[in-house]
């Protein structure tokens, strides 16, 4: 059995909204050698729109839950962000954007795949395609070309990538 079976997956709720907060700061690639920046940054309008006053219409999110200490060690979450309030990974007003981390003690257990395989899942005939927005130099960006994510626009080092559903 894969490690990532140690984890209950759950959706997530209004309640889970400041753990959202902490997955979002968690998610901001920091390359090797760079310092981290202030927790702060989440506050910023760029990317509290990923978080703020979750559980709207198309908000849908799911959690992992390490069944060791019944304690979240990651989360998956879609949103549709159009007009003012377009994320990093816009396509169109009709693409939610897929954002996803993990804590560093729990990566590499395969708890990001089964977050994002269930996801895919659990969205199946809702949307047509989801993105994202990654770092070039993000080792996940290999893990979502793994899963079928395509690169469809580059600004900088910052990649879009869009993932067909149907």
């Amino acid at each position: 059995m894969d490690d990532s079976y140690k984890y209950l997956i759950a959706e997530i709720t209004s309640s889970d909204e400041p753990f959202l907060w902490e997955m979002l700061y968690q998610a901001i690639h920091v390359p090797a050698g760079s310092v981290a920046p202030p927790r702060q940054i989440v506050n910023s309008p760029e990317l509290s729109r990923y978080v703020e006053q979750w559980g709207q219409k198309n908000d849908f999110g799911l959690k992992a839950v390490s069944t060791d200490d019944q304690q979240p060690v990651g989360a998956v979450w879609l949103r549709l962000m159009t007009g003012e309030n377009r994320g990093y990974g816009y396509i169109d007003d009709l693409t939610p954007e897929l954002s996803i981390a993990v804590f560093a003690e729990h990566r590499g257990k395969g708890v990001g795949t089964r977050l994002l395989n269930e996801l895919f899942e659990s969205i199946t005939g809702k949307h047509k395609s989801i993105s994202l927005s990654v770092s070039d130099d993000n080792p996940a960006k290999g893990l979502y070309q793994r899963l079928g994510f395509v690169i469809v626009s580059r600004e900088g080092t910052s990649l879009t990538m869009k993932k067909n559903l149907v």
